[in-house]
């Protein structure tokens, strides 16, 4: 190769070139027995013949998974998890077998009054109208004078509108129940709802306790030319069963004869959404020939209300029970 400013250099001679040459050989060597790894050296074991050769310490990197750091990391990770393994174990292996119990029936979960009553009432047995009667009154377990209640399961559908069960009916015997009456009307027929034993009654002034909000009465009755009046508290008197309703009886053109068949024990059912009827039928104080009466009209009742198109069983089963008392299954034939 020439030089711009000197020219072509001169050539080196052959001795030169072969030392050269021979000086590269013996460093390459060098580099060659460097990267050759030592001999392990072998170490004695105790108690052996046979010498065991020691693994060299690995290589660590400076940085990375390789690291010194890194593989403490994953050695106390490793500690870590045999540690958790273990406790797991050894709590799996210590933990007693839970005993399941059979849950309590209703009778059990009951008080004591309740189950001493609910011993003289044989289960599954069907008793006559009258036994039931006298059961259901001796089985009371309540210091107050307890209501008599008839629970009648019927195969209807209320969905229905056919099948719709809801009527009301004057109770022989009467119910038992202090209501207080209040009339809605005007003039004459208010003179004579209040001769009949009406216990609030009144026109506009009335209307200014219903904006109060004031219910101070039980039942309330009205005639059919005033009702469009009481439309607007539908939504205050309706949740409470207070709204008049014509097939209750509380919307009449003779409020006279309402109140008076209100004061003598008129009582409204209608069938529930599981095709239940749940009508009180007296007081415990009535005696067995006033509740039996007054059972017999209810039973007489739900017969006339049964529907045209209903085909089969009708009456599947009648219960009396009282207030907070056992339930007696009776037959109402």
């Amino acid at each position: 190769m020439a030089d711009k400013k000197t020219g072509p250099k001169p050539k080196a001679p052959k001795a030169q070139k072969l030392a050269t040459s021979k000086k590269k050989l013996a460093s390459s060597k060098s580099k060659v027995e460097e990267s050759v790894p030592e001999e392990r050296a072998e170490t004695p074991v105790p108690n052996s013949e046979v010498p065991v050769t020691a693994e060299p310490p690995a290589s660590l990197a400076k940085a990375g998974r390789r690291s010194a750091k890194a593989a403490r990391e994953a050695e106390a990770k490793e500690a870590k998890q045999a540690r958790k393994e273990a406790e797991e174990s050894g709590v799996r292996a210590e933990a007693p077998k839970e005993v399941h119990k059979p849950p309590r029936s209703r009778l059990e979960r009951a008080g004591k009054k309740y189950r001493t009553a609910a011993e003289l009432i044989e289960k599954g047995k069907l008793y006559s109208l009258d036994e039931a009667i006298s059961l259901a009154t001796q089985t009371g377990t309540t210091k107050f004078d307890s209501t008599v209640e008839m629970h009648i399961n019927l195969n209807v559908d209320p969905t229905q509108a056919d099948q719709n069960i809801r009527d009301t009916l004057v109770l022989p015997s009467g119910s038992g129940k202090k209501i207080r009456i209040a009339v809605f009307a005007e003039a004459d027929e208010a003179k004579n709802a209040q001769a009949a034993g009406a216990d609030l009654v009144g026109g506009d002034d009335f209307l200014a306790l219903l904006d109060k909000e004031e219910v101070e009465f039980d039942v309330l009755i009205t005639s059919p030319t005033l009702m469009p009046r009481l439309s607007k508290y539908a939504r205050f008197l309706g949740p409470k069963g207070l709204m008049p309703n014509p097939k209750s009886g509380t919307v009449t053109k003779d409020t006279a004869k309402a109140v008076t068949e209100a004061r003598a024990g008129r009582v409204e059912y209608r069938v529930d959404g599981a095709g239940i009827v749940h009508v009180p039928i007296g007081k415990v104080s009535f005696g067995a020939q006033k509740l039996g009466d007054n059972a017999r009209a209810v039973a007489a009742s739900i017969r006339a209300a049964k529907p045209a198109s209903l085909k089969g069983i009708y009456l599947r089963s009648a219960y009396l029970t009282t207030t907070m008392g056992p339930s007696v299954k009776t037959s109402l034939e």
